[in-house]
C-alpha cells in the first residue's frame, strides 16, 4: 500500500468517525419540537400541534429502508401498548412517491397516523440524516431524544424513554 493510499484510507476513517451517522444512536436533545403539517391518505392533514399534551414519537421512515421495515411492527406494538396513557406515534414517510409507502403499509399495517413528506421539508426541519430516525417529544412539546438508524434492541430504549416521559407531568 502506498503512502497516498494509506493517507486516503486514514482520512476516510476520520471523516466517517466525525460524520453525523457515526454519532450515538440514542442522543439527548433539547429545544422545542418544530411543528409541522403533512398530508395523510385521503384529504386529511397531520400536525404535531394536534398532539400537544401527549408524549409523541416522531418516526421518519422510507419504504426502501430495510431497518425501517424491521422496526415498523415494533413501533406499532409500542403505540398500541401505551396509547391509552397519552402516547402516540406519528410516522413521517419520506418517499418521493406516497404510493411506495402505501404498498409497504399494506404489507406492514399500522394504526398510528402517517404523514407524507415527499419534498423532505419536515425531514430538513428536523435535520434527519439517516433512516430511520426517531425523535421523542415530551408532553410540553420539547424534543428529548434522537435515535438514528435501527438495530434489534433499540425498542427497549424506546420503551424506557416512553415510560419515563409518560410519568413526567
Amino acid at each position: 500500500m502506498t503512502l497516498t493510499t494509506r493517507i486516503a484510507s486514514l482520512l476516510a476513517v476520520v471523516l466517517i468517525a466525525l460524520s453525523p451517522l457515526a454519532q450515538a444512536a440514542n442522543e439527548p436533545l433539547k429545544g422545542v419540537a418544530p411543528n409541522f403539517t403533512l398530508p395523510t391518505f385521503g384529504k386529511k392533514q397531520l400536525s404535531l400541534s394536534d398532539f400537544k399534551g401527549e408524549v409523541v414519537m416522531v418516526n421518519f421512515w422510507a419504504s426502501w429502508c430495510g431497518p425501517c421495515r424491521e422496526e415498523m411492527p415494533l413501533i406499532e406494538n409500542l403505540h398500541k401498548k401505551y396509547s391509552k396513557l397519552g402516547f402516540t406515534v406519528l410516522g413521517v414517510n419520506v418517499d418521493a412517491n406516497p404510493k411506495d409507502a402505501a404498498k409497504m403499509l399494506k404489507e406492514i399495517p399500522v394504526s398510528f397516523p402517517i404523514g407524507f413528506d415527499a419534498r423532505n421539508k419536515v425531514s430538513e426541519l428536523y435535520k434527519v440524516d439517516s433512516m430511520p430516525s426517531t425523535v421523542m417529544v415530551d408532553r410540553k412539546g420539547n424534543m428529548r431524544f434522537l435515535h438514528r438508524g435501527y438495530k434489534p434492541g433499540y425498542e427497549a430504549d424506546y420503551e424506557k424513554q416512553i415510560r419515563a416521559l409518560i410519568r413526567e407531568q
